[in-house]
């Protein structure tokens, strides 16, 4: 397996991860809607649509020629590290 390949692999695996983390908050959210309210709805959003953006970047790293592919890698670590940020803080505030 390549180094792109290993790349891709832990990064997609850490992105399922998040994703089943996402869907168990997203149940709980759920479950009581009028104690989280719209505000949690937007919250919701925006962590789905963070998770997209990492799939677009694991898609982009994929496809990307031996030379590019590495400076994908940064953005993609960025963009991952900001959707466990913005998790973790959602998750704060539901406590």
């Amino acid at each position: 397996m390549s180094k792109r390949e290993e790349f891709v692999e832990a990064m997609k695996r850490q992105l399922d991860e998040m994703n089943v983390q996402i869907d168990e908050l997203e149940a709980k959210v759920k479950t009581e809607p009028e104690k989280y309210g719209a505000k949690y709805d937007e919250q919701m959003q925006h962590l789905r649509a963070s998770s997209q953006a990492v799939t677009k970047k694991i898609d982009e790293i994929r496809a990307a020629g031996d030379e590019r592919w590495e400076a994908l890698v940064a953005e993609g670590e960025k963009i991952q590290k900001a959707l466990v940020h913005s998790f973790n803080y959602f998750k704060s505030q539901l406590k």
